[in-house]
Parts: C-alpha cells; structure tokens; sequence
C-alpha cells in the first residue's frame, strides 16, 4: 500500500512539473512570435533599400540586431 501512495505522488509531483514547464515555454511565445514578425520585417525593409550584395548581406546583419540597439538607446535616452 505504501509504494502505491509513493509511486502515486511521485507521478502527481512529475505531472506537476510538467505543467510548469509547459506553462513558462508557453509564456514566451508571444515575444518570439513579435521578435520573429520584427525581424522578417527589418530584414525586408534593410534588403530593399541594399544597392549591393554586401549592403544586403549588412542589411541581413542589421536585421538580427536592431532590437539590441533600441533598447541601448531607449536606456540611454532614459539614463537608466
């Protein structure tokens, strides 16, 4: 009887687990999914206005890491 409570509460405890994790992947989501529409959209803006190849290949560049640097400038802009 006793290794059935345990075996049971050792499944209850992993169920849990579980659930948290699905809950904080799932919790991210969102942002990936803004990131992602951010990035297709800079990468296409970035691309267009490239007149060379290499200016695409530096647009492509920019395109990954545009979000960093606005949030460098908004941090500097707030003297945080």
């Amino acid at each position: 009887m006793d290794n059935e409570k345990n075996s049971s509460g050792q499944l209850s405890d992993e169920k849990e687990k579980v659930s948290r994790k699905r809950s904080a992947s799932s919790s991210n989501g969102m942002a990936g999914g803004v990131y992602g529409m951010a990035f297709i959209g800079a990468a296409i803006y970035f691309i267009q206005h490239a007149a060379t190849f290499w200016m695409g290949v530096l647009g492509f560049i920019k395109a990954l890491v545009w979000p960093a640097v606005l949030i460098y400038k908004m941090l500097e802009f707030l003297k945080m």
